[in-house]
């Protein structure tokens, strides 16, 4: 499996961006699809964003569709969340996981291997 390592979080203005990475070690990184979920207090995990293996297929959550994109280095084992607009309901920790079938789902059952979060959060 892949060791994931998140970083670029920090605190911002509402209407503000953020770019988040995450870097992966281990197995061939270009063999999974990856995913960014976030977690704010008192709430379940949530979908974010997923990304194939190519890099040629994203998927996104309705919250941030339009606003967020994903994109992946597989030269750098590097995925990234760049977050435009942000709003303070997006304020939450955000982690992102492997899926080794790469199917761009929204369910973090499918996803085998997470990094530790990097903590965003936004003001209003």
């Amino acid at each position: 499996q892949v060791q994931l390592v998140e970083s670029g979080g920090g605190l911002v203005q509402a209407g503000g961006s953020l770019r988040l990475s995450c870097a992966a070690s281990g197995r061939a990184f270009s063999n999974y699809g990856m995913g960014w979920f976030r977690q704010a207090p008192g709430k379940e995990r949530e979908f974010v964003a997923a990304i194939v293996w190519s890099g040629g297929a994203t998927n996104y959550a309705d919250s941030v569709k339009g606003r967020f994109t994903i994109s992946r280095d597989n030269a750098k084992n590097t995925v990234y969340l760049q977050m435009n607009s942000l709003k303070p309901e997006d304020t939450a920790v955000y982690s992102c996981a492997a899926d080794p079938r790469s199917w761009l789902l929204p369910s973090p059952q499918n996803y085998v291997s997470w990094g530790q979060g990097t903590q965003v959060t936004v003001s209003s």
